[in-house]
C-alpha cells in the first residue's frame, strides 16, 4: 500500500505524460503480481462498490479529529475534496506495517457486508495507522472518487513498456468484464482472449474534432461521411448463442436495452457491431433526455419500452464469423455490414448510410439540414482506414454543427473541487423574464485561467447572499452560453434544459439588461427542440 500511495503521489505532482508513464513503469517493475493487478484495475476504473456512505465518513472523521461537524463541513468546502479533508484532519502516525494493496482492497470488499460498528472501528484504526498520503489514497478507494488524471491509454502504454506486449493487444485484453478476484495478472496480460470470455469487446476507435476546413483533408472522393447521431456509442457482440452490449465507457448495458435481443440473437456467430444506440419514434430520433431515462433504471418497465423504443444504428463491423477484421479497410468492412443488415432485414437494426457528395462544398451545404435530421453533424472516415485503438489523428474526424448560443447573466457561484477548491468556478446563469432573472442552466468550463481569477475576484467583492458554499452575486456579468441541444423540462424553473452547456465567451461588451430573455430561449426551443 505504501508503494502504491507513493505512485499516486508522484502521478498527482506532475501533468507531464512522460513523467507519469515513467512513474507507472517504476511501480510495475517492483510491485508483486497481485498488487499490479489491483493497481491496473483501480487506474482503469474497476473499483469495488463503496462500502460506506460519505455521510458516515464525515461524521467519524469529525469525531476522531475532535473537530465540530460544522467546522468539518466548512473545512470541506475550503479544501474541496473529502478524501483530502479527512487526511488533513485525522493526522495518522504512519506507523502501520507495509500491508499489500491487495490486502487493503480485500478489506474494503469485505467491509461492504459488515455492520456499522465494525466499519467504524476498522476505518478509524486505518486512519490512525497511515500517513497523510496513504490516508488520502485509502479514502479515495473507500469513496470511489478516484480521479488523478491518468487515462487507461497511459496505463496501457506503461504496461507495454514493462511487459513488451503491444499496446493494441493489451488494450483488447484489458477491455470488457474482468476483475482482480476472477483473473491473475499473468492471465490478464498474456493469456486473456475470446476463448475465455465471450463478452469481451474491442477497444473503441475514436475520432478527433475537425477544427480546420474539411478541404484540408484532401480529395473528398477518398472520404466517407455519415450523420453523427446523439445517442450512446455501443458495441454489440454475438458469440456462443449469447449477446452483449457495451457502452464506450466499458459498462455492460445489455439488460438496459432488452428489445435489441430480437435481432442480436439472429446475428451470425462471432459478430461484433460498432454503432449508436438511438431512441426513435415513427422513424425520427428522439431527444437524448429520453435515452437517459432508460440508463438510470435498474429495471426497464413495459411502459418505458413503449415510450422510449431504441434502435441500433450500425456503422462498423469489427468481427465477422469469429474473425477480427479491424485491420481490413473501412470500405470493405462497411460493405460486409451493409449486406448483413440488408439480409437480416430487422426493424431494430439500421445501417448508417453514407452521404452522397462529390466535393466538400456539397457536403458543407448538407450541414444546413443536420439539425432537422436530429443529428449533431458528420463523421468523416477515410475509405482505406483500419479500425484503430483509441483516438488517433488522421483517419476519423467528427465535424459538428456550430453550437446554439444565448447571452445570460451570472447570478450564483460556487467554489470548484480539487485544485480549484479555492476559486469560484461553478456558475449558475439566468435570462430575463420581464424584470426578473430566471435561472436556466449551470456551466463550469470555457474560461481561461486568467478569466476564472477575474470572475472569482468579482464574486468575492460583489456577493449579495451566502447559502452554504453558494454565493449569489450582483447580476452584472454577461456570458455567451453555447450548447448542443435544447428541450422542455418540468424540473427547471425556466421549463428548459440545455445539453452540454459551456461558456463560449465573456461578453464584457454587453450590460446585463441586454442579455437574452426567456422568450428568446423558448423561440430556440420551438425551432431546434425535439
Amino acid at each position: 500500500m505504501k508503494s502504491f500511495a507513493r505512485l499516486i503521489e508522484e502521478l498527482d505532482k506532475t501533468n507531464k505524460t512522460h513523467a507519469r508513464i515513467a512513474a507507472l513503469c517504476k511501480y510495475f517493475s517492483h510491485a508483486n503480481d497481485s498488487d499490479k493487478l489491483w493497481a491496473i484495475a483501480i487506474l482503469t476504473g474497476r473499483r469495488p462498490k463503496r462500502p460506506v456512505t460519505t455521510t458516515l465518513l464525515r461524521t467519524w472523521a469529525a469525531e476522531l479529529s475532535g473537530v465540530p461537524e460544522w467546522l468539518f463541513e466548512e473545512s470541506y468546502h475550503v479544501v474541496g475534496d473529502l478524501a483530502e479533508t479527512i487526511a488533513l484532519l485525522v493526522k495518522g502516525e504512519g506507523s502501520s506495517a507495509n500491508r499489500s494493496l491487495e490486502a487493503y482492497m480485500q478489506d474494503i470488499i469485505s467491509l461492504g457486508k459488515a455492520d456499522e460498528d465494525r466499519k467504524k472501528a476498522y476505518i478509524a484504526k486505518v486512519w490512525q495507522e497511515m500517513d497523510y498520503y496513504e490516508t488520502f489514497l485509502f479514502n479515495k478507494l473507500l469513496t470511489g472518487g478516484f480521479r488523478i488524471g491518468v487515462s487507461t491509454k497511459m496505463v496501457i502504454r506503461a504496461l507495454s513498456i514493462h511487459t513488451g506486449v503491444e499496446e493494441n493487444v493489451l488494450a483488447h485484453r484489458l477491455s470488457g468484464n474482468w476483475e482482480p478476484g476472477s483473473i491473475s495478472y499473468q492471465e490478464l496480460i498474456t493469456e486473456r482472449d475470446l476463448d475465455t470470455d465471450a463478452s469481451q469487446p474491442y477497444p473503441f476507435c475514436l475520432a478527433f474534432p475537425l477544427d480546420d476546413k474539411a478541404e484540408d483533408l484532401g480529395d473528398a472522393i477518398d472520404w466517407e461521411a455519415e450523420y453523427k447521431w446523439d445517442g450512446i456509442r455501443g458495441q454489440l457482440i454475438s458469440r456462443r448463442g449469447q449477446w452483449f452490449l457495451w457502452s464506450r465507457g466499458e459498462e455492460l448495458i445489455t439488460d438496459k436495452f432488452p428489445e435489441l435481443a430480437s435481432f442480436a440473437l439472429l446475428l451470425p456467430e462471432g459478430t461484433v457491431l460498432d454503432g449508436e444506440i438511438l431512441p426513435m419514434m415513427d422513424g425520427k430520433p428522439m431527444n437524448f433526455q429520453h435515452l437517459q431515462t432508460r440508463i438510470g433504471r435498474k429495471a426497464v418497465s413495459k411502459k418505458l419500452l413503449q415510450e422510449v423504443p431504441v434502435h441500433f444504428v450500425a456503422y462498423d463491423l469489427l468481427e465477422w464469423k469469429g474473425e477480427d477484421i479491424r485491420a481490413r479497410p473501412l470500405a470493405e468492412r462497411r460493405n460486409l455490414l451493409k449486406n448483413l443488415v440488408k439480409d437480416l432485414d430487422h426493424p431494430r437494426l439500421l445501417f448508417s448510410d453514407a452521404l452522397l457528395f462529390s466535393n466538400w462544398e456539397e457536403l458543407s451545404r448538407e450541414m444546413d439540414w443536420v439539425r432537422e435530421k436530429g443529428a449533431e453533424g458528420f463523421m468523416l472516415k477515410h475509405r482505406t482506414s483500419v479500425y484503430q485503438t483509441g483516438r488517433k489523428k488522421g483517419d476519423w474526424w467528427k465535424w459538428k454543427l456550430e453550437p446554439l448560443t444565448i447571452d445570460a447573466v451570472l447570478i450564483y457561484a460556487m467554489a470548484g473541487h480539487g485544485r480549484r477548491a479555492n476559486l469560484y468556478t461553478d456558475y449558475t446563469f439566468a435570462v430575463w423574464d420581464g424584470d426578473r432573472l430566471v435561472p436556466f442552466t449551470k456551466a463550469y468550463s470555457g474560461l481561461t485561467d486568467k478569466e476564472i481569477i477575474e470572475v472569482d475576484a468579482f464574486v468575492r467583492k460583489h456577493t449579495v447572499e451566502k447559502f452554504g458554499p453558494v454565493r449569489s452575486v450582483r447580476p452584472e456579468l454577461v456570458f455567451e452560453i453555447a450548447f448542443e441541444g435544447i428541450q422542455a423540462s418540468g424540473r427547471h424553473k425556466s421549463g428548459i434544459a440545455l445539453r452540454f452547456p459551456r461558456m463560449k465567451r465573456w461578453r464584457k461588451d454587453k450590460p446585463a439588461d441586454e442579455a437574452n430573455t426567456l422568450m428568446d430561449l423558448q423561440a430556440i426551443l420551438e425551432q431546434f427542440g425535439k
